[in-house]
């Protein structure tokens, strides 16, 4: 790995990054999969420290929080006694201010109460100011958002739960169920309940899926190890925040939330990943 070049190293983090498969990253950059492996984690870890030193004293008005499912090493059905605890369920839990489409924060773990905290507690390091929230109906949220701002600080906070018709098998196996209804309602403070919406949100779930192989499904693209997972997801939302120009505010979301001068280039992004990934 040590002998790969700015250039190449430029090309397999290009092809990572829009999506492409570790194997088919080895066919187009000639690069072997246990180096583009290695590349993955020493950007990941990088990563990390470039967002928690980055994002810092984030302003914004509304957030909207959800969590994105895929899998470590197998399916649930197919775990045995006595599996990696790590093995099976893993959930990405992320937040977006849809103003700036920043993504001030992110977690990877299981979807229970345990790791909503942590990531709402890492959420809360991040921004300053009152906002309002937007989640799902998942109860792990609400003891999360208590103990991380405090009752005297609660933000305001409001659901929204969709139901849903499930459509016969006849339809498709993997034909999405049908909206019936919308509720709101408020939990937390005063929210406006025209802007509780996790629709934004939702959207990037879908930039996820296209631009991590690992989410992508019905594929083999799965992630082994967590920590392999943890490091691609760190690695694509530091790319996404700050050298990524996203279509709608034509620039970085970094950059539109005033947390950086100018989009970083993939050249910079290497070198970052040299100096911090170590």
């Amino acid at each position: 790995m040590a002998r790969l070049d700015t250039a190449k190293q430029v090309r397999i983090l290009s092809s990572l990054v829009e999506g492409s498969s570790i194997r088919s990253t080895e066919r187009m950059t000639g690069a072997h999969r246990d180096t583009i492996m290695k590349l993955i984690l020493r950007w990941g870890r990088a990563s990390e420290r470039l967002l928690d030193e980055k994002i810092r004293g984030v302003r914004c008005s509304h957030l909207q929080l959800d969590e994105l499912w895929c899998f470590v090493n197998k399916k649930r059905n197919h775990l045995r006694p006595g599996d990696d605890p790590t093995f099976g369920d893993a959930w990405t839990w992320t937040a977006l201010d849809p103003e700036t489409k920043l993504v001030p924060a992110f977690h990877v773990g299981k979807r229970g109460e345990a790791d909503a905290v942590l990531f709402v507690h890492k959420l809360r390091s991040r921004v300053e100011g009152r906002v309002q929230i937007s989640t799902d109906k998942l109860a792990a949220y609400r003891w999360a958002i208590a103990s991380a701002w405090g009752y005297e600080e609660l933000p305001d906070w409001g659901r929204i739960v969709k139901r849903y018709r499930v459509e016969p098998a006849s339809f498709g196996r993997y034909s999405p169920p049908v909206c019936i209804g919308v509720n709101k309602d408020a939990v937390f403070g005063d929210p406006d309940m025209d802007r509780i919406s996790t629709s934004h949100v939702e959207r990037q779930n879908l930039t996820v899926r296209m631009g991590l192989r690992r989410f992508t499904r019905l594929t083999n693209g799965f992630s082994k190890k967590v920590d392999n997972l943890r490091a691609a997801v760190a690695l694509h939302f530091a790319y996404y925040n700050f050298v990524r120009k996203h279509s709608s505010i034509k620039t970085t979301p970094a950059v539109a939330a005033g947390l950086d001068g100018q989009p970083m280039t993939l050249p910079e992004f290497v070198e970052w990943g040299e100096l911090y990934g170590r």
